[in-house]
C-alpha cells in the first residue's frame, strides 16, 4: 500500500473513531438514547454475537434491540417487506435483491468462519480435509470415511468404514452461500453441478433448518458431516476439521484464521460485497482459514428510526462491540472494513 493511501486510511480511521465517540463512552458504555425498539432478523451464523450485542447494549442505551435467527434468506425477505428494521445475511445481496429492497444499503458488521463439523465416534485426532475432498463428499462421490482420499490426508488415523451423511441447510442461508462459494472456487465440477447459492441443490445428504438444525443432525448421526459457524460447534461440543489452505497449511476456523483471510482485502467495492474464501498464498496467509465470511447488515437508507439504528450499528462495529465476539470465536473486523461500514452507516437518514 502506498504511503499516501496509508495516511488517508489513518485520517479516515480517526474520523470514524471520533464519530464512534459520540455513541460509545471511554469506558465502553453507550450514551442513553431517547428509547425505542429495533427489530432485526436473518443470519443464524451471526445469532450468537447479535445476542451478545443486544444483551450488552440495551440496558446502556435505553433501547430494546431484538434479533430473530431465521436464516439469511428470511432476513433479506423481512427487510425487503419492511417487517423489521434491519436484516442480516452472510451472503451479499444480489443485484436483483438490491432492486427488490428498494433503497437498502449493506455493510459488514462481523467476521467469522464456517466450520466443517463431523461426528466420528472413537477418533481422538482432529481430522484433516481439503476443499476438493469436501466437494466430492457433497457431490456423493466420496461416501465412506475410510475412502482412500480421506485416508491419504490423515496418516496414522484409524478411520472407520462408516457411511458419511452430509448435512446441509434446508432454508435460505448465507452460511450455505459461504460454504458453496468456497467449494465452487476449489472444484470446477462442484461449480458446474451445484454452484454457489443460499439454497444450493445438493444432490445428497440431509437438510435441516438453521445452523442449530445442521449441528443437531451432526451431533445425533454417527458419520455425519456438516457446516456451521464455529460457535455452534463449540456450543454443541462438536469436532471440526482442519482445512488445507493455499499455502498448504491445514488451518482451523479460529480468530487468527479468519483474520488472516480478511487481511487480503485491499479494495472494497461501493456495495461492500466482499468474498474472502480460499485466499491467495502470501507470507501473511499461512494460517488463513479458507471458509471465512463477513455478515452484512441490510438497512433502508431512509429508516423510520434512523438515529437508533445508526447508534446500534456504530456500537456493533466499534472496538467494544467487536471485542464481544472474540469469546464466541468471531474475529474483530480489520480497520479498513470498519471504516467502509461506518461510511455506509452515515448515509442512513430519517424517513419522512
Amino acid at each position: 500500500m502506498s504511503t499516501s493511501r496509508v495516511r488517508l486510511l489513518a485520517v479516515t480511521v480517526v474520523a470514524v473513531l471520533t464519530a464512534l465517540a459520540l455513541t460509545v463512552t471511554a469506558t465502553g458504555g453507550t450514551k442513553r438514547s431517547s428509547g425505542g425498539n429495533i427489530v432485526g432478523a436473518g443470519s443464524s451464523f451471526a445469532a450468537p454475537l447479535f445476542t451478545a450485542w443486544y444483551q450488552y447494549y440495551n440496558p446502556k442505551a435505553g433501547v430494546n434491540v431484538s434479533y430473530n435467527s431465521v436464516g439469511s434468506g428470511a432476513g433479506i425477505a423481512s427487510i425487503t417487506a419492511r417487517t423489521v428494521d434491519f436484516g442480516a445475511s452472510d451472503a451479499p445481496l444480489t443485484p436483483d435483491q438490491f432492486t427488490n429492497c428498494k433503497g437498502c444499503v449493506q455493510f459488514p458488521v462481523l467476521l467469522g468462519a464456517t466450520a466443517v463439523l463431523y461426528n466420528l465416534p472413537g477418533i481422538a485426532q482432529q481430522i484433516k480435509l481439503t476443499g476438493p475432498v469436501i466437494a466430492n463428499i457433497y457431490l456423493g462421490k466420496i461416501t465412506q470415511w475410510d475412502d482412500a482420499a480421506i485416508k491419504a490426508l490423515n496418516s496414522g488415523v484409524n478411520l472407520p468404514s462408516l457411511k458419511i451423511t452430509p448435512a446441509y441447510r434446508s432454508d435460505g442461508s448465507g452460511t450455505s452461500y459461504n460454504f458453496t462459494d468456497y467449494l465452487s472456487k476449489v472444484s470446477s465440477e462442484f461449480a458446474g453441478k451445484v454452484g454457489k447459492s443460499t439454497q444450493p441443490p445438493f444432490p445428497v445428504g440431509v437438510g435441516a433448518r438453521g445452523s442449530s438444525g445442521v449441528s443437531g443432525v451432526v451431533k445425533s448421526t454417527p458419520g455425519a458431516i456438516g457446516y456451521a459457524d464455529v460457535a455452534y460447534a463449540i456450543t454443541n461440543k462438536l469436532r471440526f476439521a482442519k482445512i488445507k489452505n493455499k499455502t498448504g497449511v491445514f488451518a482451523t476456523p479460529g480468530i487468527r484464521g479468519a483474520a488472516a483471510a480478511a487481511s487480503t482485502v485491499k479494495t472494497i467495492p461501493p456495495d461492500n460485497a466482499i468474498s474472502i474464501v480460499d485466499p491467495p498464498a502470501t507470507k501473511n496467509t499461512k494460517l488463513a482459514y479458507p471458509i471465512a465470511t463477513f455478515t452484512w447488515a441490510i438497512v433502508p437508507i431512509e429508516a423510520k428510526n434512523a438515529k437508533e439504528v445508526k447508534q446500534f450499528f456504530l456500537f456493533a462495529i466499534s472496538k467494544t462491540g467487536q471485542a464481544l465476539g472474540t469469546k464466541l470465536l468471531y474475529t474483530p473486523m480489520p480497520k479498513n472494513i470498519q471504516v467502509a461500514s461506518a461510511k455506509t452507516i452515515a448515509k442512513i437518514h430519517q424517513a419522512t
